[in-house]
């Protein structure tokens, strides 16, 4: 049984708000109070006194902390090790999944420019956390890459990481691209050539001529602006028509 013990308003809160929205079975008390035979896991403040048993586990957390230390609950009550892995399926819509331990506890789709903000929010007061990323999708990789500060990154071959996808499940493929690839063992990488090739230049010059309503295509110069992130392909489409 999952216990939520803390004199902290804030985390006591926002602890109780994201067990019920997970359907987590839990029950609440007072710190000082006697703890049932049942309990597993306390999650806690950080200057709450508690008296526990040996074998109970115990997550401390600060006001403001309450998810993360709620996915530590949920990783320990799974029997997971608990470590923060995030997979990143990169893409023009990239997916991401949040894994403690074995288990995903969070999933987004976000904008290229996006995901260093979503990966630094996730891994913030995690213990050891780790990013593995796709190695498709190489300029919009490198970029995300390159944004990411201060966490180990892992480059893994995304080879068979998208599952088939049977009906109605439409849009979910690179969330779980993600967390497939999160389980996977990568190689350390610190960035990405980020020199875009040929092939590369005219699939962005195709993609400008598909969004253009005057089937305009954009020249190499400013395909390659988009392929290394100076601008997107609808800025770069602008500054093709004011020339």
């Amino acid at each position: 049984m999952i216990v939520v013990a803390t004199g902290d308003f804030e985390l006591y809160h926002d602890a109780v708000t994201e067990l019920q929205d997970r359907g987590v079975t839990f029950t609440t008390v007072e710190p000082g109070d006697e703890l049932s035979e049942e309990t597993e896991i306390v999650l806690t403040g950080t200057d709450d006194e508690l008296d526990v048993a040996p074998d109970v586990e115990i997550v401390r957390a600060e006001g403001g902390e309450a998810r993360s230390a709620v996915e530590e609950v949920i990783a320990l009550l799974r029997g997971g090790g608990g470590r923060t892995i995030i997979g990143i399926d990169p893409g023009e819509q990239p997916g991401i999944a949040v894994l403690a331990g074995d288990m995903i506890v969070a999933t987004f789709q976000v904008p290229p420019e996006r995901v260093a903000e979503v990966v630094h929010d996730e891994a913030e007061g995690a213990s050891n956390p780790l990013v593995r990323i796709g190695d498709g999708a190489r300029l919009i990789g490198a970029r995300i890459i390159d944004d990411i500060e201060g966490i180990p990154i892992e480059l893994v071959d995304e080879t068979g990481t998208t599952p088939y996808l049977g009906a109605g499940t439409r849009g979910v493929a690179d969330v779980l691209a993600a967390a497939n690839i999160a389980r996977m063992d990568g190689e350390r990488v610190d960035e990405r050539d980020l020199e875009p090739t040929g092939g590369e230049l005219k699939r962005i010059q195709k993609r400008s001529r598909e969004l253009s309503e005057e089937n305009r295509t954009i020249d190499a110069d400013l395909a390659k602006a988009v392929a290394v992130g100076e601008m997107t392909i609808r800025e770069a489409l602008d500054t093709h028509r004011e020339e």
